[in-house]
């Protein structure tokens, strides 16, 4: 299935015109330092990032709850198009070592729409059914929905 195919049944979608040039979206999304400062809803934080934004690329970081947790997230990069796509997935986890339990493709997308506008459209589709209605129990819409604020906010500082 190519992955601009969707699957409704296993996406979860947030999108929004956002008033921050497409390449200054794209730059938070590649750039280590930034990530900690938009990526996940406070009171979590992000530490340990490490990202090789190619083709084939690893990603790495660690999401840090308020009670201790830390939640390890490697990754790979399946598509990189500057300042349009950012293809990622959890399913490997390195130099293609494929993870213990795959749960998600994320799709971000950057679209100009010319006066400093961008179509900015996040996609996660999860391998099955249930792995969906989970993410979505856990809170994806206010999650999501809050890191993009998030990244707005930085983003309109750059």
């Amino acid at each position: 299935m190519p992955l601009d195919t969707a699957a409704e049944d296993r996406d979860l979608i947030l999108e929004r015109i956002i008033d921050v040039p497409a390449e200054t979206l794209y730059t938070c999304w590649t750039t280590a330092e930034l990530m900690p400062q938009w990526f996940c809803p406070k009171p979590w934080t992000v530490s340990n990032v490490r990202l090789d934004v190619r083709t084939g690329g690893n990603s790495y970081m660690e999401m840090n709850g308020p009670n201790g947790e830390v939640m390890p997230q490697p990754g790979v990069y399946l598509e990189v198009v500057p300042n349009q796509k950012i293809v990622f997935t959890d399913a490997f986890t390195e130099a293609w070592k494929p993870s213990d339990k795959p749960f998600m493709v994320g799709i971000v997308t950057f679209e100009d729409l010319g006066d400093g506008k961008t179509r900015y459209r996040a996609v996660a589709r999860h391998w099955t059914v249930e792995d969906k209605a989970a993410h979505e129990q856990m809170g994806f819409h206010e999650g999501w929905g809050v890191a993009t604020d998030q990244l707005t906010a930085l983003a309109k500082t750059l």
